[in-house]
């Protein structure tokens, strides 16, 4: 893959895992509906606000090119553990269905970015 495309890959990818993780939760984490499903699966109601400021600081970490490799390492890890933790309690609470499986494709997005980012790096 050229360079070129290894950026561009990564910037669509980083963006909208920056946009559904990131601005999204912002702004619609204390909607009822976020409230509504979280305590759905039997989190308390202040773990929305918890995951919220995480979320945020993670996108953030991998969105700003000055932002040293090794917090944007911990922010791809505490991001893929977000994904993998949302998919379990939804098998859990509910079975496998649609809202298990979202968390994995966002999951795929992440580890493209993961992988684009590494690539430009020169580590791959």
């Amino acid at each position: 893959m050229k360079p070129k495309t290894t950026k561009i890959i990564f910037w669509i990818t980083t963006s909208l895992i920056f946009l559904f993780e990131g601005v999204m939760p912002a702004l619609f984490s204390q909607k009822k509906e976020s409230i509504d499903g979280i305590t759905h699966l039997g989190y308390p109601v202040y773990f929305v606000t918890v995951l919220t400021v995480f979320k945020v600081l993670g996108t953030l970490a991998l969105i700003i090119p000055q932002i040293p490799k090794r917090l944007k390492e911990w922010a791809y890890a505490g991001l893929t553990f977000d994904f993998l933790c949302a998919c379990i309690s939804y098998c859990v609470v509910d079975g496998f269905g649609f809202f298990a499986l979202f968390p994995l494709i966002v999951l795929a997005v992440l580890m493209v970015s993961y992988y684009c980012y590494h690539k430009m790096a020169g580590d791959y």
